[in-house]
């Protein structure tokens, strides 16, 4: 639409801070839909695989940003970019080929919330310093980790003490007028925790995340009314705003800073290239070590996992959105680079994950019951 001349190149600025709205519902959402027994249950084995699996791809994107363009800003925020993998997109692959609920996709599924977590913690941490909001120096980086620890220590004390109170918890607040208002009580806790997590100088995109994390499917469960599923009529609009009505809108704006140009196009693919089998290679190899060693998956399972754990979505994207758009930290090279480089490993995983399923099917089947 852009390049046709139907849409303008600049977005006007109420639509650009719907889209700014859109981005923090989906990461709601993207939280919202994680099970918060079963993220716990999992986390034991799975956390070696989270750590490894974004520490990898993030040292990988952050030298090859430093090769090309020699900025520490620019390679901070490509490293962060480039660190968090996908839920969905995995699943989606792995359920396509009837794998969805095998222990190896629990440990994609874990590994990426917690993959996800880790880079949330590291975007409230770097993002202040790469935009210039922090000097870096000690006393400069000491205040950024403060406020990031007294955040998550707020979100924490919510989730473990406050929130599952019996007489004044959230629960009760889910069950005003018989559920009636259960969506408006979510998005309203979404809201304030983006909030909190703006004043604690963190994108508040993360403290919506940290928002949907928090709230458990127990506290849906009404005795007075068991047939009805609050939690999944909840889940089912929270998903409708978030993907078909408002969240989109911010892929539109970010989809607007694509300008077909051939120039562009033609002096990013050895960069596009570079960081394509770089970050394959880092993350398939940093994921499927630390499944195999720490997680004791079997070598074909590990594989699997770090074919799992290619995909990169909504919050590349944040970042991207931050870098490029909000402050003008990336280059348009840089940008045009992640999301080309975004796109080829998304369509990697399915490819990935079919050609390897004969492998792993073989081997399960070696394996005694």
């Amino acid at each position: 639409m852009v390049n046709i001349g139907i849409f303008p190149k600049e977005p006007d600025h109420f639509i650009e801070s719907f889209a700014e709205i859109g981005i923090i519902i989906i990461m709601f959402a993207l939280g919202f839909e994680e099970s918060t027994s079963n993220f716990f249950k999992s986390i034991k084995r799975a956390w070696g695989i989270a750590v490894f699996g974004a520490l990898g791809p993030f040292i990988t994107a952050f030298s090859i940003a430093w090769f090309f363009w020699e900025s520490f800003n620019i390679s901070i925020m490509c490293g962060l970019a480039m660190a968090a993998t996908t839920v969905s997109l995995s699943m989606v692959s792995l359920k396509s080929e009837g794998l969805h609920k095998t222990s190896l996709a629990s440990g994609i599924m874990t590994s990426a919330v917690v993959d996800n977590i880790a880079s949330l913690i590291l975007i409230a941490i770097m993002v202040p310093l790469a935009t210039g909001n922090v000097m870096v120096t000690p006393a400069g980086i000491g205040i950024i980790v403060v406020k990031v620890l007294i955040f998550f220590a707020i979100i924490t004390a919510l989730a473990k003490w406050i929130f599952p109170l019996r007489r004044v918890g959230f629960k009760n607040i889910l069950q005003f007028q018989k559920g009636e208002h259960a969506t408006l009580a979510v998005l309203l806790v979404a809201l304030l925790s983006a909030l909190l997590g703006h004043a604690f100088g963190i994108h508040a995109a993360v403290g919506a995340y940290m928002a949907g994390l928090i709230i458990k499917e127990e506290f849906f469960h009404f005795h007075d009314h068991p047939k009805t599923n609050y939690y999944q009529n909840t889940k089912k609009i929270v998903d409708n705003v978030a993907f078909s009505w408002i969240g989109p809108v911010f892929f539109v704006v970010l989809g607007t800073k694509i300008v077909f140009d051939w120039e562009i196009f033609t002096a990013v693919i050895p960069h596009t290239l570079a960081f394509f089998t770089g970050l394959f290679a880092a993350q398939v190899i940093s994921a499927g070590l630390a499944a195999r060693y720490i997680g004791n998956f079997t070598k074909e399972e590990s594989l699997m996992i770090g074919f799992g754990m290619l995909g990169r979505a909504e919050l590349a994207f944040v970042v991207m959105g931050i870098a490029y758009i909000d402050y003008a930290i990336f280059p348009i090279e840089t940008f045009y680079t992640l999301m080309f480089t975004a796109f080829w490993l998304n369509v990697a995983v399915p490819i990935a994950i079919k050609l390897w399923k004969p492998y792993l099917m073989k081997n399960a089947k070696k394996q005694p019951h």
